[in-house]
């Protein structure tokens, strides 16, 4: 069994690292509904984790937890190690976290360019009379945040909507470009919550090679939800299994597709 800090190389020759963070016997209420029940899992560094389970499991609430927007009742939420308190957003982007949504969370009124540039606020330290008159160090902090997002708008092809109001935008392009603001911060662990949500055949295909592709070439850990067990099987190296707020498997693909309650839960079938 694997310590903390141990790392493995993967059979497609990725480096999976020790343990970025660690979820320890947490349960989170609603009033007197109990959304995650003593739970315990770890996210290690490099790897891609898939959080999954019907609907009403608690999988958002969990990553919910995961990035600081909810804080709950018992157990901790280790990062690198130590305990995390309790911190405002910001802070959490701070810490090397970014996510995308389940709903997606735009600006539509603003082009693809100016709804990526807002991912690099965290990195954006001049002021707003500085910003106003854009000269010298305001200019040169635009300069060097706009050539951070021209790369990552060439990194997921979407150089010919980059000028293009996302209102317009059909929805399989919208999923990218909220994925685009969501590496503009950099993440060291990125959470997808549903990133292939609604989308077609293609459109699946499409998002798959990109979070492979994130993972492979910038080394950004992944933890995500999705509902389409062919792409979790595919793209996880370690899945995470949740039932009415409860866990109920953990492991590699294959222990998780071959783990009787996980059938069970899935299928709805009933074993003596």
């Amino acid at each position: 069994m694997l310590d903390q800090a141990d790392s493995y190389v993967t059979e497609d020759g990725r480096t999976i690292g020790g343990v970025v963070m660690e979820m320890k016997n947490i349960t989170l209420r609603f009033g007197g509904v109990v959304a995650i029940k003593d739970i315990s899992f770890d996210i290690r560094e490099g790897e891609i984790r898939a959080i999954i389970g019907p609907n009403g499991a608690g999988k958002s609430s969990m990553l919910n937890v995961i990035s600081g927007f909810y804080v709950p009742q018992e157990g901790e939420v280790l990062f690198h190690g130590k305990k995390r308190p309790q911190m405002r957003p910001y802070e959490v982007a701070r810490q090397g976290i970014a996510r995308t949504f389940q709903n997606i969370a735009l600006f539509d009124g603003m082009s693809v360019l100016d709804n990526v540039m807002t991912g690099r606020l965290n990195y954006m330290t001049t002021n707003l009379f500085q910003q106003a008159f854009w000269k010298g160090r305001a200019e040169r902090e635009e300069n060097e945040n706009r050539e951070v997002v021209e790369k990552i708008i060439d990194f997921l092809e979407i150089q010919a909507i980059r000028k293009t109001p996302v209102s317009r935008l059909p929805y399989g392009l919208k999923k990218r470009v909220e994925l685009a603001r969501a590496l503009a911060a950099e993440p060291k662990l990125l959470l997808l919550d549903e990133p292939m949500a609604g989308m077609n055949v293609e459109e699946k295909e499409d998002m798959s090679r990109f979070i492979l592709d994130v993972n492979d070439e910038f080394g950004t850990t992944i933890a995500l939800i999705e509902h389409d067990m062919g792409v979790v099987m595919d793209l996880s190296d370690r899945v995470v299994v949740m039932d009415y707020g409860k866990k109920i498997g953990d492991g590699t693909p294959d222990e998780v597709r071959n783990n009787q309650d996980v059938i069970d839960a899935y299928l709805g079938v009933s074993h003596d």
